[in-house]
């Protein structure tokens, strides 16, 4: 069940982004040859006959293959009109344009083709598309209620909460808290016995007993509860003062009006937007510097565990995490690497400043290493999530 919601999580965030793509490059007269979700080899797909109107279907692989995929090689005009495809690798998904690596410049339905600003709307309108979903995501949430940091809230807004808890947001890596089991989504119901109803006595009560171990009732993501015992320790790049190794924070699912609501849900998602660059640059420098990750990854793998986990705890749960997944495709994809929409823009951009295109030989290359270095990183991230399942 877990993998069935984290692949119709996953393919309903890639309609999305594509969808971004596709809408801006048609609207500014673009020819797209495929619309597809997943990679190559194809199963099946669809396309509109411009002269008699009906649709018709095609079934099997055809002529594209992952390496021309990879490559953006531009393909034969196999249809008349836009197909529409599923392929059978459900890892992502990808709109084909025409000329967009740059071939067909003369022509004037070829994305080379079209004024360089024009060119960087339709390779970000994915990201935004993103953003504006998680924002309509996080609307919804709000108006059914969505689980949010209740931290500092107006007691008028506390009314409208439900479901408080003692929330693990983070925990360190190689922490006591790590070593012993703890996740972060599960939550602290209790501290030595004592019952825990706020993040802030939850941490007076863990600061009480630096000196010896600390006993923490914790829920996991089924309601199941269970006692551990957490021996704080002095952590890598922190004080001098032992420690358990997690974030806590307060959590209650919170409901609002219709209209609040609506900016709610946009407000949350710029902040959400912005915490996950201030992480991924935190991330890059600890990597940089020899610090190391001061948080965990997760690959394929792991974001299916969260989805599952957040599916388990409730729907509202689930909306949620699909946002902030639906933000880090955004953050992700802006990024200026190679093969990414934000590696494209940034060799846009160039052209911008310069004046002068870049060689399209060397910028299609450039993709392609872009492409097989992700690759080889998200199969590094995944192995490293199978190694913790057991």
């Amino acid at each position: 069940m877990t993998l069935i919601i984290f692949l119709i999580v996953l393919s309903l965030l890639v309609l999305v982004h594509e969808a971004g793509h596709f809408a801006a490059a048609r609207a500014f007269g673009v020819k797209v040859y495929e619309f597809a979700l997943g990679f190559p080899p194809r199963a099946f797909g669809w396309y509109k006959d411009p002269v008699s109107g009906k649709f018709r279907f095609v079934w099997g692989k055809g002529k594209e293959t992952m390496k021309n995929t990879i490559a953006g090689d531009e393909p034969d005009e196999q249809y008349p009109s836009t197909l529409y495809a599923v392929h059978w690798l459900p890892l992502g998904g990808f709109v084909r344009i025409k000329g967009e690596n740059g071939e067909r410049a003369n022509e004037p339905d070829s994305f080379g083709a079209q004024k360089a600003w024009k060119r960087l709307v339709i390779l970000c309108a994915g990201v935004v598309m993103n953003i504006i979903f998680a924002a309509l995501v996080l609307s919804v949430g709000f108006m059914t209620g969505l689980p949010t940091d209740i931290t500092g809230m107006a007691e008028s807004e506390l009314l409208r909460v439900s479901d408080k808890k003692v929330l693990v947001t983070q925990v360190q890596p190689n922490s006591p808290a790590q070593k012993a089991g703890i996740k972060m989504g599960e939550s602290i119901v209790g501290v030595n016995d004592v019952p825990s109803k706020t993040a802030d006595q939850a941490r007076e009560m863990i600061g009480m007993d630096t000196d010896g171990s600390v006993a923490l009732s914790v829920r996991d993501s089924a309601g199941e509860v269970r006692e551990i015992i957490v021996v704080p320790e002095v952590l890598v790049n922190s004080d001098s003062i032992p420690r358990v190794g997690v974030v806590l924070s307060d959590i209650g699912i919170v409901q609002y009006p219709f209209f609040t609501s609506l900016w709610k849900g946009f407000v949350a998602a710029i902040f959400g937007l912005i915490n996950i660059f201030v992480s991924l640059w935190i991330l890059i420098v600890g990597l940089v510097t020899g610090a190391g990750a001061s948080f965990d990854v997760a690959g394929p793998v792991g974001i299916a565990g969260i989805v599952g986990d957040s599916a388990r705890m409730g729907f509202a749960y689930l909306l949620n995490v699909t946002a902030m997944i639906s933000l880090s495709l955004a953050a992700m994809n802006i990024l200026p690497i190679p093969a990414l929409d934000g590696g494209r823009a940034l060799f846009v951009l160039v052209e911008m400043v310069t004046r002068k295109k870049v060689s399209m030989r060397f910028e299609q290359m450039a993709h392609t290493a872009g492409f097989v270095l992700l690759m080889i990183l998200i199969v590094v991230v995944t192995w490293k999530d199978i190694v913790k399942l057991f």
